[in-house]
């Protein structure tokens, strides 16, 4: 359980760092090739399967690691 708080709480640090220097980043998540964005005339369609994917990966690495 403290591992687990450990790392929780390092992501939680990685995240708010994320959000706050988002401006910096090479790359802007939500908003990466792969995301499909549909707009119509009154209404819009927004699904980021590829920022969802690399977060999926980041995350799945991470605990992989942690578990070694």
């Amino acid at each position: 359980m403290g591992r687990f708080l450990i790392v929780f709480g390092v992501l939680l640090v990685a995240a708010g760092l994320a959000i706050e220097y988002r401006v910096r980043l090479p790359f802007r998540l939500g908003h990466l090739p792969g995301d499909i964005a549909i707009h119509g005339r009154n209404t819009s369609f927004y699904f980021p399967i590829a920022t969802c994917l690399l977060l999926s990966l980041l995350l799945s690495l991470a605990l992989w690691l942690f578990r070694r």
